[in-house]
């Protein structure tokens, strides 16, 4: 048995502890380039935190998914404002801008170079400026993982940046920062970190390391996601918010803030899990067709999931009837319907109908057609996280997948 894992270099997990973000920050310098989302205002407890440290900082705003155009803007204006530090708060989208723009900053040559697919992959050999990743969605578990996933428009195409160096100085999670995540994003961030360790537990690059973290998060994932889903947008069901609520009130706080929380670790674990055990065919189809249409990527991820997993399980009992797979299939299933001889066509199930209640919109609403088929079909196969799927797929096996994910 042989193995390696690798994350972060120091993580940070509770709720409250962004308020040790400035301490961490003023050990790495006293200037520093922040990364935020559309709202600057997610932001603003982390900025209190540097001000309060005299920690000078400027900011730049990523509104939607990184691309290459969005990224090359944000190194340029870090470049001008030479920063000690950069600091990504937000989204898997932020926080994989700010891996690429503290890598840049201490690397020479175009961003091209180092993107694998449309570029040379070349490696990064400087470490990049001391990073810290700072989660406000569930879902990527980005605060943890080895690569930056960004979109390059002109060729309809999602690539990565992917080194070891990449990994962040501090990850830090805080789950108070979750809680004013609408529904929609809380379902597809949420099933995105659900995929995640689904497909790290059944890759064929698991490990015994990772099957702890994996099952420990989908444990998590499953009892808590629908409540972390009905309770998204709503201020008064956590005690922070609502200090005179009366006492039963509180206790239900309690449990939904205690939902939130098991999604921040879910989505944590996820990120662990992917960036050493790999994926598999889910991501295998959603990565490339991130590129292809405008859908969320957790969106996607669970539109794929139930019919991944079902032609996995069928095509393993057909080929690989001894394979250790099915059990872990099995297993995924008792971990998610609480039931201790629950099979693997009960999570298929339980996946589905998860999704129905999450209000998973249709593939077809973002513009896919059959005609697109063939196309997500050959990027799929070519994609490294296909390479992890426990067992190779036919090609009429992943048609009727992508026929079924489209419904």
């Amino acid at each position: 048995m042989r193995f390696e894992f690798a994350t972060a270099t120091r993580i940070i997990f509770g709720r409250g502890t962004i308020q040790e973000v400035g301490p961490s920050a003023s050990e790495m310098g006293k200037s520093a380039f922040v990364v935020t989302g559309r709202s600057i205002k997610r932001a603003e407890p982390l900025l209190e935190q540097l001000d309060k440290h005299k920690i000078k900082h400027v900011t730049f705003n990523v509104t939607g998914e990184p691309t290459t155009t969005i990224v090359k803007e944000a190194v340029e204006q870090a470049r001008q404002n030479k920063p000690d530090l950069v600091i990504g708060i937000g989204g898997g989208s932020v926080l994989d801008t700010g891996k690429v723009v503290a890598a840049l900053l201490t690397n020479t040559g175009k961003l091209e170079e180092y993107l694998e697919v449309v570029g040379e992959g070349k490696p990064i050999k400087q470490s990049p400026l001391p990073y810290i990743a700072i989660p406000t969605t569930a879902g990527t578990g980005a605060e943890v993982t080895r690569n930056a996933v960004l979109g390059v428009p002109e060729q309809k195409v999602k690539v990565s940046m992917r080194s070891p160096l990449l990994l962040p100085r501090v990850a830090m999670v805080d789950s108070e920062l979750t809680y004013s995540m609408p529904p929609a994003l809380t379902a597809s961030t949420g099933l995105d970190a659900l995929t995640q360790l689904i497909e790290a537990y059944v890759s064929n690059k698991a490990n015994p390391l990772i099957d702890g973290i994996c099952r420990e998060g989908i444990k998590r994932a499953g009892r808590s996601l629908r409540k972390a889903y009905e309770d998204s947008g709503n201020p008064r069901v956590f005690l922070s918010h609502c200090p005179d609520l009366r006492r039963e009130t509180q206790g239900q706080a309690k449990t939904r803030a205690g939902a939130r929380e098991d999604m921040a670790l879910a989505s944590l674990f996820s990120g662990l899990a992917l960036a050493n055990a790999g994926l598999g065919a889910v991501h295998g189809f959603a990565g490339p067709m991130g590129g292809m249409i405008s859908a969320p990527h957790g969106v996607i991820c669970a539109r794929f999931l139930p019919y991944v997993m079902q032609a996995n399980v069928e095509a393993l009992k057909t080929r690989q009837a001894d394979s250790p797979y099915l059990a872990r299939y099995d297993k995924v299933a008792q971990l998610l319907t609480g039931k201790a001889k629950a099979q693997a066509s009960d999570g298929v199930v339980w996946i589905q109908e998860l999704c129905e209640t999450l209000k998973v919109p249709s593939l077809t609403e973002f513009g896919l057609t059959e005609n697109d088929f063939p196309q997500a079909i050959a990027k799929a196969k070519r994609s490294n996280s296909m390479k992890g799927n426990p067992i190779q797929l036919t090609d009429n096996e992943l048609m009727e997948i992508i026929k079924r994910a489209n419904l």
